[in-house]
């Protein structure tokens, strides 16, 4: 999403707007929450995933998922990243999996990931 921002007739530029907050940089290197949330949402007994960014002493952000799976799963937080570790650079895999009944939604329908953030945003340590 973004805006067009004019500077005069005929100038301007474009501002992103939107998803900022959604990227992760871990340090200094951008981790985009879709291309793990696809990953771990094809896993077996995944229903939905959120990929999220918390506070991190050492590198800045520390890449967080928060699942949601099927009744009855056998998921845990080391099969999920180890099955990522095999597939995506180590700097993206999450340092820590928390599975929830259920993600934080809007009137509209979107993840508040800020609530996930809000949530979660002090268990950065496995």
């Amino acid at each position: 999403m973004g805006e067009w921002v004019a500077d005069g007739p005929g100038q301007g530029y474009l501002r992103l707007v939107g998803r900022a907050k959604d990227l992760i940089i871990t340090g200094g290197l951008n981790v985009y929450p879709k291309e793990i949330e696809e990953r771990i949402d094809a896993m077996d007994g995944v229903i939905e995933t959120a990929i999220i960014g918390v506070p991190d002493p050492d590198f800045g952000e520390c890449v967080t998922a928060v699942v949601v799976t099927r009744p009855g799963h056998t998921l845990t937080e080391g099969r999920i990243i180890a099955a990522l570790k095999a597939e995506i650079a180590s700097f993206k895999v999450p340092k820590r999996v928390h599975f929830v009944d259920d993600l934080p939604r809007n009137a509209m329908g979107k993840v508040l990931k800020g609530e996930l953030r809000t949530r979660f945003g002090t268990a950065t340590t496995p």
